[in-house]
Formats: C-alpha cells, structure tokens, sequence
C-alpha cells in the first residue's frame, strides 16, 4: 500500500500524517497539542518524541542509516527475539530481526484526552522461521501525549516460545559525564565491558564516567535521569520487565561506530527495559505476553 493510501486510510486530519521520511522510507508523523513524535514503519521504530514546550526526550544519531536492510540508530529499537549476537549464528542479524522487518500499520487514533494512540503488527513468516522457529504476532502500541507509553504484546503461536526483548531507548542528555541514574542501587549487574563480571551496583546513583554496557537484574523499580545541563530528569517506568540494561558507547566504540557521529556520545544514554539473558520469556502455545514502559519528563 502506498503512503498516500495509507495516508487516506490512517491519517487523522491536523494530527496524523503517513509519509515518506528519510531514505525514502514510510513513517508516522504525529502533531497534538500534547507532543509530537515520529514513527517509522522500519522496525516499529520511534525515533522522535517531544512533549509541548519540553527539548526532546530521545537521541536520534545524525550518521543513522535510512535503509530497509539497517536498523536505525537512535530512538526506540524494538528488540526482539534475542538481544545482541544471537548465540552459535555469527551471521544473525545484531538484536534480533524485528527492528530491520517493515511492520503493518494496524490503526491511528486520537482519544478524548488528546492521547494520540498508533499500533503496528508483524508476524512470523517463512523469512523470520528460517532465522528463528517460532511462530509469533508482535503488536506493537504507542500512546504519546505528555507521557510516552510503549507496549509491546508478543502472542506465541500454535507452540511455546523462547525469547528475549527491550525497547533500546536511546535518551537525550545534555553531558552524559554529568548525569546520574537512580533507581538501580545495590542491583547485581553483568558489567560486558569488563569481560562479562557479575557485579553489585554501589548504594548511591550511578554516574557513567567510561564505556558502559551493564544488564541489571532488578526488581522493576522506576529509572531516574537527572541531568543537571538540561535542568531536567527523565523518568522511565516499565511493567513485565526483569532486567534493565544501561548503556554509552564513550569515545573509542563511537569512533568505530559507522552509523553514529564520533562526537555524539556524550548527548545519550541508554536505559533499556528488557527482559534478556536467564531473565528470558518463555510463552506457552496461544499465550500473551506485554512488555510496557512510560517515558516522560519529571515535573
């Protein structure tokens, strides 16, 4: 379907528009008077959301690839079925498939509230059976208004299901050298730039002061982002998820990074809600599954 009749279908007159955005590829651009935010059919992918009068919430790399066969660099990354390099298959594709497949937009809707709701769907199918076997329905639900709620349903098919999943957030930060994260004090962490050592976070909040990829195995407590350039703190909660996963990429990754400007690192963090390694989902035949998470800008 093209994005004009996608656009006859779906849009919603001053608020929802179906367009092609960078590289050509489809999206969904929303304006309300809450906020606006920019979706890509690629991957289900966020990759803009600014509440009204607020700076925006997320990061999106100036160097991302716009292309069918690369995931995007920034944003909301939906990852699933399996985070980082899937084990024994060195030539699977880096967090899962979802994020690089073109999703189906299911509706567009505008609430009484002024809340601006977009779903898309994926399913599996020969191409995805032959990386992965496991049949699945993926929705994924977007509610923007002053907050951000994201909520992934993941429906197994006619058998039981095995998977990992997150919501890669990529947050926008003044000076990740000066922010602190709270909310995770005294959590065990598997530190994968220290050679995957388990570890337990210090009492007090966490300052990023090198390259960081930590997964945190916490009790689903709320994260808070205090950043004292941008005089504000970004909040993120989240339901049905067991780990949360921390990362920077700092000076030398960023530079061998080709979709990410070598000077952009200390603009982001990453503070993911998940559910990988031994906190991974297994789902029954028919059965469904919701990974949530809100996003929004303390007050």
């Amino acid at each position: 379907m093209s994005t004009s009749e996608l656009q006859r279908r779906f849009g919603v007159p001053g608020v929802v528009k179906i367009d092609e955005g960078r590289g050509s590829l489809p999206r969904v651009s929303v304006t309300s008077d809450l906020a606006t935010a920019e979706i890509y059919f690629q991957g289900a992918h966020l990759t803009a959301f600014q509440p009204r009068g607020a700076d925006p919430v997320l990061f999106q790399s100036e160097k991302s690839h716009y292309d069918a066969a690369k995931p995007i660099r920034g944003g909301v990354p939906v990852i699933f079925p399996w985070f980082g390099p899937r084990a024994g298959s060195p030539d699977a594709p880096l967090h899962g498939f979802a994020r690089i497949r073109s999703w189906e937009l299911e509706s567009c809707t505008r609430l009484p509230d002024g809340i601006v709701r977009v779903a898309f769907t994926l399913a599996s199918d020969d191409d995805t059976m032959r990386i992965w076997p496991g049949a699945f329905r993926l929705r994924m639900i977007f509610s923007i208004g002053r907050a951000l709620d994201l909520d992934l349903e993941v429906r197994a098919g006619n058998a039981p299901i095995t998977f990992e999943e997150a919501f890669h957030t990529y947050l926008a930060v003044g000076d990740v050298r000066q922010v602190r994260v709270e909310g995770l004090a005294n959590a065990e962490y598997i530190d994968k730039v220290d050679g995957f050592k388990r570890k337990t976070q210090s009492p007090g909040a966490l300052a990023i002061t090198g390259e960081t990829d930590r997964v945190y195995r916490d009790d689903g407590s709320a994260c808070r982002v205090e950043d004292p350039v941008l005089k504000r703190a970004l909040v993120v909660e989240k339901q049905h998820s067991a780990t949360t996963v921390v990362w920077n990429p700092w000076i030398a990754k960023a530079k061998a990074m080709a979709d990410f400007g070598d000077e952009e690192w200390p603009r982001m963090i990453c503070v993911e809600t998940a559910n990988v390694g031994d906190a991974s989902i297994r789902l029954e035949a028919d059965r469904t599954h919701h990974l949530k998470a809100r996003i929004q800008v303390a007050t």
